[in-house]
């Protein structure tokens, strides 16, 4: 089957990852987009599941399912369930790994009063750091992660929507994030682009409290020859690579565009990315900035 027939082929999301990284906040967004999700199904009845979507004649086309340690006996079974559907039927399926630092993992599990699945009369970082090492090779072979331990449960929401709305039209789906390097690389970007060699805005005073969403720090980061020169380099690779992304059948596209802070360079960048890729009738581009606001009081 060629590639431009997927956009009648069924999808099938498995939703995984560590307890209380956000895994109900993934289900409901899903069910806002159409999705039919079942909880806590065990993976040995995927392909059973999977028969039923092909029976439905597209009447059962997105479906999401939640893969928990409430059936961590059945996890072995999960590679073997998708490696049988991919082998005997026509359903696009993807791993959607939800994950925390194990910091913010122990706040919720204190904040909430729940005990952890698997330290049920112990200390919740004993069971956060046994189920690290028990979901490693799924993690490792989830199509899409996503790292919550710096969002909202809203930010979380519009990710989610962000990442699978192009299901709905086939598009491709190109998510340009603004980030600082001093909270980190976001551990789901496909791409990494480094900006801190551009003049900083951070040493001007006048420009220091606002973000590169402002026209006088938005037209600081631009003027200089060394942006432009960086930006027609960065957006002759960006229309290379895009296409044949598409061609191999990917969904999403993520690019991380990093300065120190994430709050002026990074953002002015992402800005520019998000207006120029933005003008096409097979991609859906959206913008976010992860850490712009940080400092803010």
């Amino acid at each position: 089957m060629s590639k431009s027939e997927n956009s009648s082929i069924a999808t099938m999301i498995i939703i995984t990852g560590m307890s209380g990284a956000g895994k109900t906040i993934a289900v409901q967004s899903l069910e806002d987009l159409g999705f039919f999700c079942v909880d806590n199904l065990p993976p040995v009845l995927i392909p059973k599941f999977a028969e039923l979507i092909e029976q439905s004649n597209g009447k059962i086309g997105k479906v999401a399912l939640v893969i928990d340690l409430r059936g961590r006996e059945f996890f072995a079974a999960l590679s073997e369930s998708l490696n049988y559907i991919k082998n005997h039927y026509t359903i696009h399926s993807e791993i959607l790994f939800l994950d925390s630092s194990d910091s913010v993992l122990v706040q919720r599990y204190k904040e909430s009063r729940r005990r952890h699945p698997l330290a049920p009369e112990g200390m919740p970082l004993d069971g956060i750091r046994l189920e690290r090492q028990m979901l490693d090779d799924l993690k490792t072979s989830a199509t899409q992660i996503i790292d919550t331990s710096i969002i909202k449960p809203a930010q979380l929401k519009e990710k989610i929507i962000s990442s699978f709305s192009h299901l709905e039209s086939n598009r491709l789906s190109i998510n340009v994030t603004s980030f600082g390097f001093k909270y980190g690389i976001p551990i789901d970007a496909d791409l990494i682009f480094d900006v801190r060699f551009l003049p900083n805005p951070h040493y001007i005073d006048n420009l220091r409290p606002h973000t590169g969403q402002d026209s006088d720090v938005y037209e600081y980061v631009m003027k200089w020859p060394e942006t432009q020169a960086f930006l027609t380099k960065l957006l002759d690779m960006l229309h290379f690579l895009i296409p044949h992304y598409r061609n191999e059948g990917k969904s999403q596209v993520i690019i991380g565009i990093g300065c120190t802070g994430g709050k002026h360079r990074s953002v002015a960048i992402s800005e520019y990315l998000g207006r120029m890729l933005g003008a096409s009738e097979t991609e859906t581009v959206r913008v976010s900035h992860r850490d712009a606001d940080r400092d803010r009081h």
